[in-house]
């Protein structure tokens, strides 16, 4: 067994360090390679019960002009980790959409770096978390642009809805860029529930469960549009969002 990380690791900083002692493979790494002009579509759905841990750890590599889009579900576990890196060379394009909900004492929590390495790709990050109880939500998320990476293009939007106050919300977007012809954007926001929109609902007959439920629905609902599988990820996040309501 590897020793444990402590917070002075900025990945773990946010971490329930002491659940980790139960994920015996938290160090094995699934690689996944995209062929040149390949294009690949992945999952990773964490629906564990709450008291297991589940740790996922992938690697990238997105080869000239290769396409990978990935769609991440994390909703389950005392903690759910995932760690992705991501290497894009001459015109690749990586696409992520993740939904992370948390309630009780959960902790959920992805941690991303796209590296950028060679000119002409493209990386699009969409994150929406939900956490209520005092769950601890966390997106920590580099994009790295090498020297040569010219004309790359990148996006990442993180946002987190906080059903009690006691729920936490991390968001650490990042750019580390080396190269001067690029287009990089980053935005994070934490949040509550729209007490107007709440109004509205309520005005028309809707209970505040359903009200609720129907927001958060509206809110995470585009992160899984046109996803392969979509209708299987919506109905585990709806499926989640109920219990938390």
């Amino acid at each position: 067994m590897t020793t444990l990380p402590t917070r002075k690791d900025e990945a773990f900083r946010y971490s329930d360090i002491a659940a980790l002692v139960s994920a015996p493979s938290r160090d094995a790494v699934e690689s996944v390679t995209v062929g040149a002009g390949e294009r690949i579509t992945r999952q990773i759905i964490n629906i564990a019960d709450v008291a297991h841990v589940f740790v996922h750890n992938l690697s990238i590599i997105v080869e000239a002009n290769g396409q990978c889009e990935l769609h991440v579900l994390n909703v389950g576990g005392k903690l759910g980790r995932i760690v992705i890196d991501v290497a894009l060379h001459d015109g690749a394009d990586f696409t992520l959409g993740a939904v992370q909900l948390g309630a009780g004492a959960q902790t959920v929590e992805l941690i991303t770096t796209v590296r950028h390495i060679e000119p002409n790709a493209t990386s699009r990050q969409m994150v929406r978390s939900v956490l209520g109880g005092q769950a601890t939500g966390s997106y920590l998320g580099k994009v790295a642009v090498a020297r040569d990476a010219q004309k790359t293009d990148s996006v990442q939007s993180v946002k987190a809805m906080l059903l009690d106050r006691t729920a936490t919300a991390n968001a650490k977007p990042e750019l580390e860029i080396y190269a001067d012809d690029v287009k990089c954007a980053h935005g994070a926001t934490v949040g509550e529930l729209d007490q107007q929109a709440m109004f509205y609902l309520a005005a028309r007959g809707l209970p505040p469960a359903e009200a609720k439920k129907l927001l958060l629905q509206a809110f995470i609902a585009s992160v899984f549009e046109g996803a392969e599988g979509e209708a299987a990820l919506t109905k585990a996040a709806l499926a989640k969002l109920e219990e938390m309501v």
